[in-house]
């Protein structure tokens, strides 16, 4: 027993030997781990701090430009393709031809839209998957984002896409397409007028509203008015074959039809005697100042010509009845305008007023290059010759016209 208890009791120091000298290795382990690992952490924290502070820069989406490409071009461009020709003019608001010529007039016009290759040397989007996201946005007032589920385009690629489309439309086909009419035009419009019972009519006048979303709040006073939304307002004149002849595009909604005709080029034509010559015989007496077809908010002034607001005799009743049927035509021209470029039927979300009315003008100037392509009006008389071109017309200055306008304009102050 004696020996057995020296034993234990000698085994007992050895123990404990082994046990601090194990946590000894443990702490210097500890210690060494902790050292690297603060090592590593003075080293990486520059770099974090460097990640962190950058910008974040945009995401990076691989799209499938190229095969989104042969697919429009299989579905609605190629010698066979899956859509047949009705199909197209009602997704594209035209015949297939007529957008052919505009993509090959832009694509001369604007190297944007002309397909190039990026950075990285990879093909960017063709020209008519630029062109095709335009007119889409025009024709159905699509939002940025609808148009990458097809067309595979990003957000930027669009909204440049289409001011670029706008931009080229007005250089190439304004002179055209939005000019005023000449000598020969005045000729067939007061020969239409006749037809139709109004001799010396040079088309009817009337505007339209055109809700703005995006209009800055500071502006909101300026461009309310009985809509209680802003909105922008043009005004317009229309023929019997809905071609527009003139549109002004830029006054806000808290003037009225009158207030906007005070700051219409078509106003300075009137009172500065600049209107085109018009020779025309009514009742016996000679006129040389044509007219146009209103609703009885404008003046009565000798180029205005309104119905007659409680006709009692027969013949007042007839002309009523025949003035109001043919002053419709720029209430249908506003209504076909805003069917087939959905885009002005609804509210526009653009914030400059600037990209505002390059869209308006490019839905008036494709509704006028859509009405020549697909109806019986005379191609050669809206064409101007080749490689000349149209020289104004000799005007007259009436200094009668501004003293008459400025007495009535002194009568109503005085008036009030």
């Amino acid at each position: 027993m004696i020996e057995s208890s020296s034993s234990t009791s000698s085994s007992t120091p050895q123990t404990s030997t082994d046990e601090s000298s194990s946590d000894k290795d443990q702490e210097t382990v500890s210690q060494h781990h902790n050292k690297r690992l603060q090592k590593m952490m003075n080293l990486m924290l520059p770099q974090m701090l460097a990640v962190l502070l950058q910008p974040v820069g945009r995401r990076y989406i691989k799209c499938d430009r190229e095969g989104s490409y042969r697919q429009i071009w299989k579905d609605y461009c190629a010698e066979n393709c899956t859509y047949p020709a009705n199909y197209f003019h009602r997704r594209y608001r035209m015949r297939r031809e007529l957008f052919l010529r505009i993509l090959k007039d832009i694509e001369a016009y604007d190297e944007y839209i002309v397909q190039r290759k990026d950075c990285c040397g990879r093909l960017g989007c063709s020209s008519i998957q630029k062109i095709t996201v335009a007119v889409h946005i025009l024709a159905y007032g699509l939002s940025v984002d609808h148009c990458d589920e097809y067309q595979k385009i990003g957000e930027s690629t669009v909204i440049e896409s289409l001011k670029h489309f706008c931009e080229a439309v007005i250089a190439l086909y304004d002179g055209q397409y939005l000019r005023s009419p000449n000598e020969q035009d005045i000729a067939c419009l007061l020969q239409e007028g006749e037809e139709r019972g109004f001799v010396g009519m040079l088309g009817s006048l009337d505007c339209m509203h055109w809700e703005w979303k995006n209009c800055p709040t500071a502006w909101h006073g300026t461009h309310r008015s009985h809509h209680h939304k802003p909105t922008l307002i043009l005004e317009a004149v229309a023929s019997k074959d809905l071609w527009i002849w003139h549109a002004f595009f830029q006054m806000s909604s808290s003037h009225n039809d009158v207030n906007v005709l005070d700051h219409s080029p078509l106003l300075n034509s009137l009172i500065h005697g600049r209107m085109p010559p018009v020779n025309y015989t009514m009742n016996g007496r000679q006129h040389t100042l044509g007219y146009y077809l209103s609703d009885g908010i404008y003046p009565q002034w000798a180029t205005m010509m309104q119905t007659i607001t409680h006709p009692t005799t027969r013949k007042e009743r007839l002309f009523a009845k025949k003035q109001e049927a043919v002053r419709k035509d720029v209430e249908r021209a506003f209504g076909i305008l805003q069917i087939r470029w959905g885009i002005t039927q609804g509210t526009v979300r653009y914030w400059k007023k600037d990209d505002i009315c390059n869209v308006m003008k490019t839905c008036i100037i494709l509704h006028n290059m859509i009405n020549e392509d697909e109806h019986d009006i005379d191609v050669e008389r809206r064409r101007p010759p080749p490689d000349e071109t149209i020289s104004p017309l000799e005007y007259t200055r009436n200094p009668a016209i501004l003293v008459a306008h400025i007495s009535s304009r002194l009568s109503k102050i005085h008036n009030i």
